[in-house]
């Protein structure tokens, strides 16, 4: 089965033979399967009324476990953003009453923001959209495929996500 790689990478070995190409046979499938994901995360999320962004604060209080609540600090280490966005996200979120803001026990000045059951119940059906959706794009391999792939994509993505920075 040859797929668009296959003819992009046949093409630089006939205008390049001076170049080694290989790179692209992996990466390329990666860059574009990447597209494809993010369309079918975004199909998801739309689906059920969420943009990205809001997906990845309610998931990450619920994946918290109960009560479903977290300090804006703990957020910002789970969703990568500065103060301010994480600021301007909450008061977005709680406007539409999927999360609300408590004071920290622990911390007179502290605010938690704790996940309401709108906010839950919206996480779990869009994760459970989003799966669905993650599923028909693996249709293709079998569990044993899947598992392989993904021990080889994390010797690729492991050096990232643990280096400082």
């Amino acid at each position: 089965m040859e797929d668009e790689v296959d003819r992009l990478v046949s093409a630089w070995r006939r205008e390049r033979p001076d170049l080694d190409v290989e790179p692209l046979e992996v990466l390329s499938r990666i860059s574009r399967l990447a597209r494809h994901l993010d369309r079918a995360r975004r199909i998801a999320f739309a689906e059920h009324g969420l943009e990205p962004w809001e997906f990845d604060v309610l998931t990450a209080l619920r994946r918290a476990g109960r009560p479903y609540q977290l300090s804006p600090g703990q957020l910002l280490t789970q969703t990568l953003v500065t103060s301010g966005t994480m600021t301007n996200r909450i008061d977005r979120l709680a406007k539409r009453s999927l999360v609300e803001r408590l004071p920290d026990p622990s911390d007179r000045r502290g605010v938690l923001v704790r996940l309401t059951d709108e906010g839950r119940h919206r996480a779990d059906s869009t994760l459970a959209g989003l799966l669905e959706q993650e599923r028909a794009i693996l249709i293709e391999l079998s569990p044993l495929q899947r598992g392989e792939l993904a021990g080889l994509l994390r010797q690729l993505t492991a050096p990232f996500d643990n280096t400082p920075g």
